[in-house]
């Protein structure tokens, strides 16, 4: 018999179900927020409401693209955290619903897992065990992962992520919410050529709290020589700040990999869809000898196959989640 899973993903701003047999995703739906971009960022309580409106469109999409019935469902996989409190309430509430009105168990996903066990969502696929560079817009982490359900963290941000790097400096700059997307588009017009420091921690740890102060030094300083200076210079800006964050990220992992001696490297979360890092990974990649592992784009951004990927591995494990269990905001990935 197989093993079905829908899943729900809402730690944040998108809204997403999918249907996963056997480990192997046959759908896969996503309804975003477009909402927030006027505020200049994710709002948590527009962010609630809308994944209260979305939640039972995307699922029943996701149940009718996949042509499966809520009847043969084998479990209900659900992001517990981390993320928005509100957001992650949503979602686990309405699987909690339909798996007591149908009586078939829930699993609880940490979001951080998923992402790294998008990998598994289709061939190629990683041989254990892997590094995995995690990079997204609130977490930056490498990881040695074990197996599916092993992961051991080897390094993180001290303070910001690289995704919140590419957000806060893009506000410097006017761009819009997400500002990462509008660096990765206007940095292809440009160069690299405005060198900025490079935090120096010991190990896996990386820093990325200083890069907005260090960028917005520099602007006010070439702005007060020339006060066009963003506007005709703004590819050549975008290119160096994506550059200098990018090559932050590889220096770790590069460190990582030749410490433990392991050549099968992988790149997940929603900054793995950059598309300077996914290039630069690939050809350090070849220069170190790597197997290396880029998840689709669409597995890359917020994405409930992920979700349904881990829960299926869980199930299979036999780790199913009781009725009474509640999101966490912040919630450690040991967990």
């Amino acid at each position: 018999m197989s093993i079905i899973i829908l899943a729900i993903e809402s730690s944040c701003d998108d809204t997403a179900a999918a249907v996963i047999r056997d480990g192997r995703v046959i759908s896969n739906v996503v309804a975003d927020q477009e909402i927030h971009a006027r505020y200049g960022g994710v709002v948590p309580e527009l962010a609630s409401r809308a994944h209260q409106a979305n939640i039972v469109p995307v699922v029943d999409a996701a149940l009718k693209e996949s042509g499966v019935s809520a009847d043969q469902l084998s479990a209900i996989a659900f992001t517990r955290g981390p993320g928005l409190m509100g957001s992650l309430m949503v979602g686990v509430a309405f699987a909690k619903g339909l798996a007591i009105s149908h009586n078939i168990p829930l699993i609880d996903v940490h979001h951080l897992h998923a992402h790294v066990l998008a990998h598994f969502a289709e061939p190629p696929m990683p041989e254990f065990p892997f590094l995995c560079l995690l990079v997204s817009g609130g977490h930056t982490q490498i990881m040695l992962i074990h197996d599916h359900l092993n992961l051991e963290l080897l390094g993180s941000t001290q303070d910001d992520a690289a995704g919140e790097a590419f957000d806060k400096t893009g506000k410097l700059l006017g761009l819009g919410y997400p500002a990462g997307p509008e660096i990765d588009r206007i940095a292809r017009s440009g160069s690299p050529v405005f060198d900025l420091p490079h935090p120096r921690l010991p190990g896996y740890q990386f820093s990325f709290s200083g890069i907005k102060t260090a960028i917005r030094y520099f602007l006010e300083a070439e702005v007060r020589n020339n006060p066009g200076f963003i506007q005709e210079s703004l590819p050549d800006i975008c290119a160096s700040i994506q550059h200098h964050i990018v090559e932050i990220l590889l220096d770790k992992l590069i460190l990582a990999a030749r410490d433990t001696q392991i050549s099968q490297v992988a790149i997940a979360g929603g900054v793995s869809a950059n598309s300077a890092l996914r290039q630069r990974f690939e050809e350090v990649g070849r220069k170190e000898g790597w197997t290396t592992h880029i998840p689709p784009l669409a597995y890359s951004t917020d994405n409930a196959a992920m979700i349904g990927i881990t829960g299926y591995y869980k199930y299979l494990a036999g780790e199913l989640a009781s009725m009474d269990i509640r999101p966490e905001a912040r919630i450690p990935l040991d967990r």
